[in-house]
């Protein structure tokens, strides 16, 4: 136990876990650390707007490694128990290999994920492993190539992602879940493939709806393929029978192949809400928390960080935001669709 931690022991102590205004605890945390990212999918960084000469964060602006971890140590006797590194491409940031030794050697911290587009997974995969990235998820949503090249903004390639995939695999990281949004009319004729492509190697396969994030996919509830529609047509293929949640706030619902060749998930944020059960808190990189994934507004951790904020002040700073959270915005996506207003983007928080 470093000296800091041991400092923080007391605090651990008499820090009451915040509930929100629904009695929702904070249980995940998911870290952006890096803005940028190296595809353009139309349904995250549609290149017409994130262009040559779009203007991310200078390296100032984003949280530095020393500040990433001093928050997260902070989050644990608040009841965060995972921590998820995401992006934009969070393997874009130098020595991010750093960083993930760091937070698996925070004391209280279960669990430490990735995610990732798995371009660069390949070169990094056994490096991550060594300093203690449990697992990693990759997202994929066509192994048709030019399917592949429609959803990633014509960045990267299938091989690719594969070739991280592989890498991943044999480095020990799992498991290894494969994410893919569904766009009807753009990719779902494709789902199958990733589900006979994967099965039985232990690669789980989630498909995810497409959801409203941010201001500029252009989201239409008709390019929504339900969960449910997408189950029986694998199922079809393939007889699934569900599978009980791992835990609770655990996004994806789980169906297993009847043959035992492994199973799919799915998240149903559209479809199926799952907001009374969300338990995730996510900071940007340039330090704002955030309470959903839907939100159009964070709350300033960095400013009170670089003024001096003691450890106490930054636990009760957090333990506030959380406690008046509200948000349930998959359980009113009409309503507040009609009242319109700006999100924030997902490649700023991570998805």
């Amino acid at each position: 136990m470093t000296a800091a931690d041991e400092k923080l022991v007391p605090l651990v102590r008499r820090t009451r876990e915040p509930r929100d205004t629904l009695g929702r605890p904070m249980r995940d945390l998911r870290i952006s650390v890096m803005d940028r990212c190296n595809f353009r999918c139309p349904y995250c960084m549609p290149r017409e707007t994130f262009h040559d000469g779009y203007r991310f964060l200078k390296s100032a602006e984003r949280l530095s490694f020393d500040e990433i971890v001093r928050l997260a140590r902070l989050t644990v006797p608040l009841g965060v128990r995972k921590l998820r590194i995401t992006g934009g491409e969070p393997l874009l940031r130098p020595n991010l290999i750093d960083l993930v030794g760091d937070l698996t050697s925070i004391p209280g911290v279960e669990d430490v994920a990735l995610t990732t587009n798995g371009v660069l997974l390949a070169k990094y995969a056994s490096e991550l492993k060594a300093a203690g990235l449990a697992r990693v998820t990759v997202s994929l949503d066509s192994l048709d190539p030019a399917v592949f090249a429609k959803m990633s903004g014509g960045f990267g390639g299938v091989e690719d992602v594969l070739d991280g995939i592989e890498h991943a695999r044999r480095a020990g990281l799992a498991p290894i879940k494969v994410n893919a949004v569904i766009q009807r009319g753009v990719n779902d004729h494709t789902a199958l493939d990733l589900v006979g492509h994967f099965r039985g190697t232990g690669v789980i396969v989630r498909f995810i709806e497409y959801m409203d994030v941010g201001n500029r996919n252009d989201w239409q509830p008709g390019l929504v393929v339900p969960s449910a529609e997408l189950a029986a047509r694998i199922g079809a293929r393939w007889p699934l029978h569900p599978v009980s949640r791992g835990y609770r706030g655990e996004v994806a619902e789980r169906h297993a192949f009847d043959d035992g060749q492994g199973e799919v998930g799915f998240v149903s944020s559209v479809s199926q809400p799952f907001c009374g059960d969300c338990s995730r808190a996510r900071l940007s990189s340039d330090g704002s928390l955030f309470t959903c994934l839907f939100a159009n507004q964070g709350s300033d951790l960095r400013g009170p960080l670089r003024a001096g904020a003691s450890d106490a002040e930054l636990t009760e700073l957090i333990h506030a935001i959380w406690n008046r959270r509200t948000d349930r915005y998959s359980e009113l996506r009409a309503e507040l669709r009609r009242r319109g207003g700006s999100k924030v983007e997902m490649y700023f928080i991570g998805g």
